[in-house]
């Protein structure tokens, strides 16, 4: 949770340097570098023989596809149209998408308590989105940029909670959480290169670009991965649905540091803090049920 909360103030400075087209390779780059860097040292230490599982990691290629390339992309866009705070609240809805999809995947049951906790949790995000008629018209900006961003932020919610879904059952077959976030990387690499920028005009937007904005492309490259390490770790632990909800309680750090930060101007109400609260309170209570 600390690791993606971080990383969309990270991400946020990046953009702000340099286009995400440019930036996005360089994140998933790292990413598979520094996971490839975490499961070498990994091997160092143990003295077990090391057995590809194929089938396993399919899975882990399929979440990095669902989860990273496509959950992710659209993150990235959602935080620059709506700011991390409100980006940090839709967000925490993966949950709700990852207990149904858990539920298919692999039979964690869903029962009553936990559907009624999800309409709680889908009420203060809709409290959190919905906008005030008499607020100012500066405050609610262009509204075909906010249709954009819930757009953006349903394609987030629907790639991160299957694709942690998907990384779930991977982990459970095979333990093998930074090779399974290398695969996952690399898949997700492969996409963007196929129907992003291509390689030339990566190169040489990096070599046009700002040195910072290319160095906080690469510390989000390494909270994301590491984020997705620890969530798999998690995964082969306790429930899937349970290590999901637990990492996306992003607002927690989210809030707090982007009022300092940014001195409210995303334009955070008590109608903003009241609806991430309920979702706050809707995921505790599923990962304490």
């Amino acid at each position: 949770m600390l690791c993606f909360a971080g990383n969309i103030f990270i991400i946020r400075a990046a953009m702000s340097r340099m286009s995400v087209n440019i930036g996005f390779p360089v994140v998933l780059t790292i990413n598979v570098a520094f996971a490839a860097l975490v499961f070498g040292f990994e091997r160092l230490r143990m003295d077990t023989p090391f057995l590809f599982h194929w089938k396993a990691a399919g899975w882990f290629a399929l979440s990095g596809v669902v989860g990273i390339y496509l959950g992710r992309r659209m993150l990235l866009d959602a935080v620059h149209i709506l700011g991390p705070a409100r980006a940090s609240v839709l967000h925490t809805a993966s949950p709700i998408v990852t207990l149904v999809a858990a539920w298919f995947l692999v039979g964690e049951r869903l029962g009553l308590y936990e559907f009624l906790l999800m309409g709680l949790v889908i009420a203060g995000l809709l409290a959190t989105q919905l906008q005030n008629a008499r607020s100012p018209r500066a405050q609610i900006g262009d509204r075909a940029a906010f249709r954009q961003a819930m757009v953006l932020s349903l394609l987030t919610v629907v790639g991160f909670g299957v694709g942690n879904a998907i990384r779930g059952v991977a982990i459970r077959e095979w333990n093998e959480a930074a090779l399974g976030a290398v695969l996952a990387s690399g898949a997700a690499l492969l996409c963007q290169l196929a129907t992003g920028s291509g390689p030339a005009a990566i190169f040489e937007g990096l070599r046009k670009g700002e040195q910072k904005a290319i160095g906080l492309y690469a510390a989000s490259g390494v909270a994301t991965v590491s984020g997705t390490i620890f969530s798999a770790m998690a995964m082969q632990r306790i429930e899937i649905a349970i290590a999901t909800v637990v990492t996306y309680t992003t607002p927690l750090v989210v809030f707090p540091v982007s009022a300092i930060l940014y001195k409210n101007s995303e334009g955070l109400s008590v109608r903003t803090v009241a609806g991430a609260a309920m979702v706050l309170l809707g995921i505790a209570l599923l990962a304490f049920r």
